[in-house]
């Protein structure tokens, strides 16, 4: 009896010794591999995807939709700023957003359109901007513009200013034209001071840019060398074909033309050409004068056409127009019709690695921001989409779905 135990002891204590790794054989220790990297969970800062297409694409964007919580009435969502039937009947659009209709200061809405433009190759927005008169709606406007801004620089993307001349100075708003002469430099000051120093301000080299919707009001070189004076180096681009009542702007912009004519985009400084998915709008079926011309969207051929025609021309510059002017049915964001659409045709045009489901794992984070507010996970979602790393914000929106 003894001496089985004694076997036992001397068997546990040789296996003890071998499992702490004694041998006297002369084979090599494998060490234990390290454990794969934590991957890093922190989104980093925003980054604009990688294109193939070396043109610098940007989207003419409204600021001006007011919703019942601001005002009482979906202002700009109906012809007459009154309260939106239950039947959309009087929706004045024959388009609807996916999202629904929405309030420009909305930063869930900001955060989502931000989002979707940069995942279908769009470099910023230019903003439709009627100045700080305070005349009419123009307060709400400049209060969206202000939203607008800071949601592309949020993101990563850069904006510009595009003056609209021809409704900020109109004669019904200003009838003496000096006075509409005074506001517009007073505009050009506010723009240089309050837009043009942010650095995701859009420049052409070093100089920054501005559009002008005109001019038509106010008209003369003269006149326009004294209202822009306080721009600085901007480069100023007028409206296509209305180059003379500037007198010597650094180029023009293309809006609005089916068949674009770039044959002298060359002669200009800057040259910006356009693209627009189509032309419907509803103002003469709202008794707001005879409308427009309607240009069909073709299921998008019409577009298509538009950005090729740029891209063969070798312009450096596009905008698209626009992202969601309802009211003219120029509109490329998503809406209930046509989906991702217009979006899906920029992603192929520009080269980005980006697919329809990128973006409609935006319009998910949206639903859950719209859901659950901005909480510490919804937000570090959208950071994850801003730094263009999706699956690691996908990971997170299944959390919260």
């Amino acid at each position: 009896m003894k001496r089985c135990f004694l076997y036992l002891v001397l068997f546990s204590a040789c296996s003890l010794w071998a499992a702490c790794g004694g041998s006297d054989s002369d084979d090599p220790v494998v060490p234990t591999p390290d454990p794969p990297p934590v991957e890093d969970d922190q989104p980093g800062s925003p980054v604009q995807p990688e294109k193939s297409l070396d043109m610098k694409l940007f989207v003419h964007y409204m600021p001006w939709f007011v919703s019942p919580s601001a005002s009482g009435v979906w202002n700009h969502w109906t012809m007459s700023a009154n309260a939106l039937q239950s039947d959309k009947s009087n929706l004045a659009s024959h388009y609807e957003p996916l999202t629904g209709c929405y309030a420009s200061d909305d930063e869930a809405v900001l955060d989502y359109q931000c989002l979707m433009m940069k995942y279908s190759g769009l470099d910023g927005v230019i903003v439709d901007y009627m100045g700080e008169s305070a005349k009419n709606d123009f307060a709400t406007i400049a209060a969206g513009t202000k939203k607008i801004a800071s949601a592309t620089q949020k993101a990563g993307l850069q904006f510009a200013i595009c003056y609209d001349e021809q409704t900020a100075l109109a004669a019904g708003v200003f009838p003496d034209a000096n006075d509409a002469k005074e506001q517009a430099r007073t505009d050009m000051r506010y723009i240089q001071q309050n837009y043009m120093s942010k650095s995701n301000y859009a420049k052409n080299g070093t100089k920054p840019v501005l559009l002008i919707f005109g001019p038509a009001r106010v008209t003369g070189a003269a006149n326009w060398q004294y209202i822009t004076n306080p721009l600085g180096s901007a480069q100023v681009l007028t409206l296509n074909n209305h180059a003379d009542n500037y007198g010597s702007p650094a180029g023009e912009y293309l809006w609005v033309q089916p068949t674009p004519d770039y044959s002298k985009a060359s002669s200009w400084d800057m040259y910006m050409g356009g693209a627009m998915p189509g032309f419907w709008d509803v103002y003469k079926e709202f008794g707001q004068g005879s409308g427009y011309t309607t240009y069909d969207r073709e299921d998008g051929a019409l577009f298509q056409r538009q950005l090729n025609a740029a891209k063969q021309a070798g312009l450096s510059w596009l905008q698209v127009s626009t992202w969601n002017d309802y009211g003219e049915g120029t509109v490329i964001e998503p809406t209930q019709q046509f989906k991702y659409q217009y979006l899906t045709i920029l992603q192929q045009f520009s080269g980005v690695k980006c697919t329809e489901s990128n973006l409609n794992l935006v319009y998910r984070w949206y639903c859950v921001r719209k859901a659950k507010g901005n909480t510490a996970d919804v937000a570090k979602a959208y950071a994850f989409l801003a730094a263009m790393k999706p699956a690691q914000a996908e990971s997170i929106i299944k959390t919260l779905e």
